[in-house]
């Protein structure tokens, strides 16, 4: 039986105000997360086969499960993979490093300049319709691309689970479901995204480009 747990935050739930307040930061990751992992759990106790699996092995191989669990672990293994993603994309303020080396580099080639770059992140998480997530990845071609994706659905699924254009390696994520900001920020969407500039671990997402680029370069 596949066994997931809930991975410790690398921060208190309180390093991340004002910003990300703590009250929501502890739901969110003790109640939203842990549901997930508890269904996926469920969804798979039947499946020995997939115990030495990460879950992002798992949502990247949709296919390859019975084709009755296949939803249910795009639902629940997204959320897990997702959200583990998630908080270690983010960092206390006070320790917030700034974007530089080859992602730097990178980000300006592709929008033109890092303010850029955010602008059109932020239009893309904004205008998620309903639950979702706003992205920055590697795609295979290795291009940087802000994408978003429905519900629990990750980049990694592929194009014909996630969407078009939307196969990559993340690189960085925000959570744009209500329950990762309505208690702060009720229903001013733009405001809990412009607050992610505040936390994001742009040491984190220099290390992910990293793997993306050495992922993609050894798979020539």
């Amino acid at each position: 039986m596949p066994t997931y747990h809930l991975p410790t935050l690398p921060y208190p739930y309180d390093a991340l105000e004002p910003h990300f307040d703590e009250e929501t930061m502890r739901i969110h990751h003790t109640k939203h997360h842990q549901t997930y992992i508890t269904n996926l759990n469920n969804l798979l106790s039947d499946q020995p086969t997939l115990n030495t699996l990460s879950v992002e092995e798992v949502v990247a191989k949709l296919s390859h499960l019975p084709a009755e669990k296949r939803k249910g672990v795009r639902n629940h293994g997204g959320g897990h993979a997702n959200h583990s993603f998630f908080w270690r994309n983010l960092t206390p303020s006070s320790t917030n490093s700034t974007l530089s080396g080859e992602l730097k580099v990178a980000i300006e080639s592709t929008f033109g300049s890092v303010d850029a770059f955010q602008q059109v992140f932020e239009k893309a998480a904004t205008t998620v319709f309903g639950s979702g997530w706003a992205w920055l990845i590697l795609s295979p071609e290795g291009e940087l691309r802000v994408v978003t994706t429905a519900n629990q659905d990750s980049p990694l699924m592929g194009e014909s689970i996630a969407g078009p254009g939307t196969e990559g390696r993340p690189i960085l994520a925000l959570d744009v479901w209500e329950h990762a900001y309505y208690l702060r920020y009720r229903n001013v969407r733009p405001d809990y995204i412009k607050a992610y500039w505040s936390v994001v671990s742009w040491d984190f997402a220099a290390e992910q480009f990293a793997l993306a680029k050495g992922q993609l370069e050894a798979a020539l």
